[in-house]
């Protein structure tokens, strides 16, 4: 069995699908353009893989966070949570926005005569790999009957998943990010896939998020899974929603409120003494 669930946003197990077209036309259908993901020794060459099977589960894991933009239900499940919003604003769609803490995926507005009145910031994590997917991406196509460019892979090369630090990574991200909407008094959100929440919750502490989730909080987790349909495509379904606040992230992290702010002073005094003539020369 091939480990390509989905490529260029459709089932691989459909196989009466134009593949050639479909590979020569390079499409990512969530995003409705060029797929980004491209293979580094050749640019003009879009990978295309969504989702993939790996280990002994067969449920699908999904490695492109462009894969949770489906019928736009993500943006659709925010909506409760511009709670300033009135009948007649506008509802902008604004992508990569950068704030103190960092860049965030989308900002979902409530807008007025072209001020902002509320918003919601929306982040999507999809599980990192290790190695290459492209190995098994050749082997589908030569299964589905379409023309490669390159060799077809002999080996058994795959592809690892990076469970910890994928994990590690968004969870350090959030905590920089969602202090700024707490200090705003707006809402952050990550949207993930069930498969990586699970690995989560057994790896961080994750016993003190709100389930449901309060309207309240700062910091809101949406999980997804995928559903298989009668045709082989997958569906993505609300799994669970949880939140929690800047505090609540930290101690996913085991970090300490107090620790935290010991750290933020001793940084503000080094910061105040940075300058050109305090520069480490090496003898």
């Amino acid at each position: 069995m091939n480990k390509i669930v989905e490529l260029f946003g459709l089932a691989t197990r459909q196989q009466r699908r134009n593949w050639s077209r479909i590979v020569r036309r390079q499409q990512c259908p969530f995003l409705q353009r060029k797929c980004y993901k491209v293979r580094k020794s050749d640019p003009d060459v879009s990978i295309g893989s969504c989702t993939v099977l790996y280990g002994m589960a067969h449920q699908p894991i999904i490695v492109c966070p462009s894969r949770f933009l489906e019928r736009q239900q993500i943006f659709t499940d925010r909506l409760h949570l511009l709670t300033t919003h009135e009948p007649g604003n506008e509802q902008p769609l604004l992508p990569e926005v950068s704030i103190p803490g960092g860049k965030v995926d989308y900002f979902l507005v409530s807008a007025r005569q072209g001020k902002v009145k509320d918003f919601v910031g929306i982040e999507m994590q999809a599980l990192d790999t290790s190695g290459t997917i492209w190995p098994e991406r050749q082997r589908l196509l030569q299964q589905l009957g379409v023309p490669r460019s390159g060799r077809i892979e002999s080996s058994f090369k795959t592809f690892g998943m990076n469970w910890k630090m994928t994990a590690k990574t968004i969870l350090i991200q959030m905590h920089h990010k969602v202090k700024t909407f707490e200090h705003v008094g707006r809402r952050l959100v990550l949207v993930l896939q069930d498969r990586l929440f699970s690995y989560m919750a057994r790896e961080f502490n994750f016993e003190h998020l709100r389930q449901p989730a309060a309207l309240g909080d700062s910091m809101h987790l949406h999980v997804y899974r995928l559903e298989e349909q009668t045709d082989y495509s997958m569906m993505m379904a609300m799994e669970s929603h949880l939140s929690t606040d800047a505090q609540g992230i930290a101690k996913c992290l085991g970090l300490q409120a107090e620790d935290r702010l010991e750290l933020e002073q001793i940084d503000a005094a080094l910061e105040a003494k940075l300058s050109s003539r305090t520069v480490f020369k090496a003898v």
